[in-house]
Order: structure tokens, then sequence, then C-alpha cells
């Protein structure tokens, strides 16, 4: 499988995370054909800047956003749809 295709594997995964939910980066990786949480993740960084994914909805496996540029952003946006983080700034389940 290409690299384009593994993208587009991605992101398909991606856009269909409902709002108010979350994933890993390795669970959208095990749904693809060889993608690596590493690569999700890079993925998601390099999104153009006109993008509708909801990269916002996918956190680390330790449930922990991300130390990003972003990290602040995607804390509001995850915020406004309803969940909650702890007060170690980890997603509660």
């Amino acid at each position: 499988m290409s690299r384009a295709e593994r993208l587009e594997q991605v992101y398909t995964i991606v856009e269909q995370i409902l709002a108010g939910r979350v994933t890993t980066y390795g669970r959208i990786a095990a749904m693809t054909d060889g993608a690596t949480p590493r690569m999700v993740g890079a993925a998601l960084r390099h999104l153009p800047a006109d993008h509708q994914l909801p990269w916002h909805r996918v956190i680390a496996a330790s449930l922990k956003l991300a130390d990003h540029a972003g990290a602040e952003r995607q804390e509001q946006k995850l915020r406004d749809e309803g969940v909650v983080l702890d007060s170690r700034g980890r997603v509660s389940f």
C-alpha cells in the first residue's frame, strides 16, 4: 500500500470520529494497512489550513493531549464538545 493510500485511510477514519469522542493515534494506526501511530500524528500535523477533519479528537495512548503548538486549541475544542479532562490534563472516561 502506498503512503498516499495510508494517508487517505487515516483521514477517512478521523473524519468519522463523533463530536465528544476521542481515539488514539495507535487505534487509528491499527485500523489502517501499515500505518504507525507516528505516521498518524504526522498526517494530522501536515493538514492544510482549510481542512475540516476533527484532528483534535485524536490523542496519545496515555490519554493526555500531545505537547504541540495546537495543544491549547485542541483542549478548548474538546471542552467545547463536552470532553472532560482531569486535573492532570488527561481525558476522563
